[in-house]
This record gives structure tokens, C-alpha cells and sequence, in this order.
């Protein structure tokens, strides 16, 4: 399983690991995720997913179904 995010498609960033040397190495910045049971009141379920913590913290500010209209993603696959 690939790590990005089933709600809002975040995934790993290409960056550079900068020592004081300025030796500039290539790292990944991975996406923090989390399997979350999330309830879904227009569903009246409970969903499970694989989410990132930015995505749980706009979950909370405006709602899982607004969310996951606003991204369009079906709440029912999952």
C-alpha cells in the first residue's frame, strides 16, 4: 500500500538534507498518516481509512461529508 492519503491525496515530497557543510543529500518527506475509524453521520457508519493528520484537523473544522464533497472522494467505497 502506498503511503498518500485516501482523502485529500497528500502524498511524499522530494527534498534535500542540508548538513553544515552545505553537502546537499536527497531525502523524502513522507505524509504523517493514520488509520482512523472516522463516524460518517450522513451514512450513520463508521469509515475507515488511511488519513493525514492535516486532513483530520480540516475533518474537525468543517465535517467529513463537506470534506470529502469538497475533494471528491465517495464515502460509500470505503
Amino acid at each position: 500500500m502506498s503511503r498518500v492519503c485516501q482523502l485529500s491525496g497528500k502524498r511524499a515530497n522530494n527534498a534535500m538534507a542540508v548538513s553544515h557543510s552545505h553537502i546537499r543529500t536527497k531525502k523524502l518527506q513522507q505524509v504523517n498518516l493514520q488509520h482512523r475509524r472516522l463516524w460518517w453521520p450522513e451514512g450513520r457508519r463508521y469509515v475507515r481509512m488511511r488519513i493525514s493528520t492535516r486532513a483530520l484537523r480540516t475533518i474537525q473544522k468543517r465535517g467529513l461529508d463537506a470534506y470529502a464533497r469538497q475533494m471528491g472522494v465517495n464515502l460509500n467505497a470505503f
